[in-house]
């Protein structure tokens, strides 16, 4: 299955939240879905649910009109919706059957899925009795009743701790095997990186990336490595690099970025090999010299700085200036 959205816009009175809207999300590839608070994520989310029609644009599941009630979707919406004072087993019986489940098929998916997530014993409790974690458990087991066809899940990993993450990790893991269309937001960047092929990055209700998770890196990563020394600090490496621009006449900075152990060097205008020989050259001890990879927060830091810079009115040349500085 393809789900595709086609420049949605969404506005609430005068706000324009969403900004013709595009993206696609494959079955089969998880799909991290990224952006800052008010970004439209959520938005976006709603409108694909039908909480929200969109003003103009259109939603389409392999080229035909989307109809949510026509598929069994599960929705893990940030803000949780069960009820704390009525009986778990009850209450995920009842979101079953709100789903399309008959009473029996929604009470042995819901007594497995409890069975799974070693809940077993709170079935005939009420929801408020449990711990966080567990009730966060309990909320995303309704997401997974009666086998949906479609997963969306916002934020769904707070308040688990590593073993009940690890618990859900492996859910996520079998919906994805089962090739089943998987959403997953969140501000969580390892957990969006462990999961999803592909990315799709929302600001401020522009659409700033959508497609493969290692493209995106590949791109980022194109002429940078990353440069460490045995026998100098940043500090001083640095003042080697501005030397070797000296003697080179180069117009562009090497230095790209650096962290808490190394520089980041963007060598678009010479040659590895020759940057090497004249990193030696200056009696540097080469501690690490490699391709530079960038972390999804990297990818996220990237393209949110330069929307920020383009849509404050700088032009897109010395937005992309701008970039190769901080990245």
């Amino acid at each position: 299955m393809k789900l595709k959205l086609n420049n949605i816009n969404k506005s609430f009175g005068k706000l324009h939240v969403l900004h013709d809207v595009s993206f696609e999300v494959d079955s089969g590839r998880a799909m991290g879905f990224l952006g800052r608070n008010g970004s439209g994520k959520t938005t976006s989310i709603r409108c694909i649910m039908d909480i929200f029609k969109p003003d103009s644009g259109e939603i389409l599941l392999d080229d035909q009109p989307f109809k949510p009630r026509e598929l069994k979707v599960g929705y893990l919406p940030e803000e949780r919706g069960m009820y704390s004072k009525e009986p778990i087993l009850e209450q995920l019986i009842y979101f079953g059957q709100l789903r399309g489940g008959s009473k029996a098929e929604s009470k042995k998916s819901a007594e497995e899925w409890l069975e799974r997530f070693e809940l077993s014993e709170y079935a005939n409790k009420k929801l408020e009795v449990l711990s966080k974690g567990n009730q966060q458990k309990i909320q995303i087991i309704q997401a997974f009743l009666n086998d949906p066809e479609m997963i969306i899940l916002d934020e769904p990993f707070s308040g688990l701790d590593p073993v009940n993450a690890e618990l859900f990790k492996d859910a996520i893991r079998d919906a994805i095997k089962k090739n089943k269309l998987v959403i997953f937001s969140s501000h969580q960047m390892g957990y969006v990186e462990e999961f999803c092929d592909d990315i799709t990055l929302i600001d401020k209700g522009d659409i700033l990336i959508n497609g493969s998770l290692a493209d995106v890196k590949a791109e980022m990563s194109q002429d940078k490595y990353r440069l460490e020394a045995a026998n100098l600090n940043r500090e001083q490496l640095e003042q080697e690099l501005k030397q070797i621009e000296s003697d080179l006449n180069l117009e562009q900075n090497l230095l790209a970025n650096e962290d808490k152990i190394s520089l980041i060097i963007n060598l678009s205008n010479i040659a590895p090999n020759n940057f090497l020989q004249k990193v030696i050259a200056a009696d540097v001890q080469i501690k690490n010299f490699s391709v530079y990879l960038p972390t999804l927060t990297d990818v996220f830091l990237h393209y949110v700085k330069e929307h920020d810079l383009l849509t404050n009115g700088i032009n897109e040349q010395d937005a992309e200036k701008a970039r190769d500085v901080s990245f």
